[in-house]
């Protein structure tokens, strides 16, 4: 049935649509925010998210003591990070960089392995010197350095100046310093070496690599002329032979 048509109007109801959402003034923000804001002036709640700020800051005053150096304003790392009196001396335009080839540590050899293709980027003159074929590098570092400090590789020596280890050429690098350290320096040869094959060593001539020399008059002897390895140093792509 259709509603009977008249002058008197039906009230409608209309329903209450007010969330019960209610939202905090702006006077308890100020609160939390505030560094000189009493405890006993807060709620329990706003006590609570107080305590979280607080800690929070902490935590990044924390993390920020524990990070590493980083280059200050003007670009280069504080005198803590880059300890320039340690120098080696005829190495004013080249790079000189140690490290080992061995792989019996992995984050050490991974390490060696990203500075020295760092470097090699830059197409300059760079003496690489490979603790795992020659132990003298090892007396020459520790001589270098001095024997108290904590011997890592690899270690990098830029235009005669000490600069560190991985973590300082990474970040030096990301901050584009290293580029402006390797302008000036000597430029790369093009091509490998074409006596050693790029391994900056080769076999010793006078004993073969067998580390033992024959003579009638005293028989077998130790050969001086290499290392304990066999080998000496490629006088076509060395800078320093021994």
């Amino acid at each position: 049935m259709w509603r009977p048509w008249g002058n008197k109007k039906t009230p409608v109801r209309i329903h209450n649509t007010s969330s019960p959402f209610s939202c905090s003034s702006f006077k308890d923000i100020q609160h939390l925010c505030a560094e000189d804001s009493s405890p006993s002036s807060l709620s329990p709640a706003a006590k609570r998210t107080a305590n979280v700020f607080h800690r929070v800051r902490i935590a990044n005053s924390l993390l920020r003591s524990w990070a590493p150096a980083r280059p200050e304003p003007n670009g280069k790392f504080p005198d803590s990070v880059l300890d320039r009196s340690v120098s080696i001396p005829d190495s004013d335009k080249r790079v000189v960089v140690y490290f080992t080839s061995l792989r019996v540590v992995r984050s050490t050899f991974e390490d060696c392995k990203t500075v020295r293709s760092i470097l090699r980027g830059f197409r300059v003159s760079i003496d690489e010197r490979d603790l795992s074929m020659d132990s003298r590098f090892l007396n020459e570092l520790k001589g270098i350095l001095g024997s108290k400090s904590k011997l890592t590789l690899p270690r990098v020596f830029i235009g005669g100046r000490y600069l560190g280890g991985a973590e300082e050429i990474k970040q030096l690098h990301e901050t584009g310093e290293l580029k402006k350290l390797m302008e000036g320096l000597s430029a790369a040869e093009s091509g490998t070496c074409g006596v050693c094959g790029g391994y900056r060593f080769v076999l010793c001539e006078e004993c073969n690599g067998s580390r033992k020399l024959y003579t009638e008059k005293s028989g077998f002897k130790a050969c001086t002329d290499c290392n304990e390895n066999g080998l000496i140093r490629c006088l076509s792509c060395s800078y320093a032979p021994f």
